[in-house]
Formats: structure tokens, C-alpha cells, sequence
């Protein structure tokens, strides 16, 4: 079984964080992963990428900050993210198994 914060097979899971360096909820996003064992997160400014801004709302349907992927999957914001661990699912969804039973399917949707 894979460490959190990888993927089966022992890769790092893919964790991507559209942020701007002010953002509350992006300082806790940042921790809660690092507390579930993810060593690297793939930060994209959108404060200082204006152009990735547009990528994020047409990748995610938000426009606000955070917006997190594990995988291909779109948790969501800080909020979806705060959820999904609080119901079980976080780690495996680090894991690279998909949320854990009894977590919900489609967070952040």
C-alpha cells in the first residue's frame, strides 16, 4: 500500500493548487495536504499568471482561489478539500485509490 501523498507504485500523487500569494484559504489548503503527507504541490499563481487565471475558471467552473486537483480529479476549494478529509477520503484519493468508502464521489462538482 502507498504512503499519503503518493500514488500507488510509490509516485508522488500529481497535486495541483491554482493560488495567489494572498489567499487565507490557500495557506490552509497547503497545510492540510502537507499534514496528509504530500511533499510537493504544484502551485499556479494567478495573481502574478493573469493568463492561467482564465485556464482555471475554464478547467474548473470557479473563479475563486483555491482551486485544488489530485490526479485528474477536481476536489475543489479549501472548503471541498476540508470535506473530503473530514469524510475519509482524502488519503486514499492521495493514494492513488480513489476516496475512501463512505466519502463523497464528487467533491467540488
Amino acid at each position: 500500500m502507498a504512503e499519503p501523498g503518493q500514488a500507488e507504485g510509490g509516485e508522488p500523487a500529481d497535486v495541483v493548487m491554482y493560488a495567489t500569494g494572498t489567499c487565507p484559504y490557500c495557506v490552509r489548503a497547503e497545510a492540510l495536504l502537507k499534514a496528509r503527507g504530500v511533499a510537493s504541490i504544484v502551485k499556479i499563481r494567478v495573481d502574478l499568471q493573469p493568463e492561467r487565471r482564465a485556464e482555471m475558471i475554464e478547467r474548473s467552473g470557479r473563479r475563486t482561489v483555491p482551486q485544488i486537483y489530485i490526479g485528474a480529479r477536481h476536489v475543489g476549494g479549501y472548503d471541498d478539500l476540508a470535506a473530503l478529509d473530514r469524510a475519509g477520503g482524502l488519503v486514499g484519493l492521495l493514494q492513488g485509490r480513489g476516496p475512501d468508502r463512505g466519502a463523497p464521489d464528487s467533491v467540488g462538482e
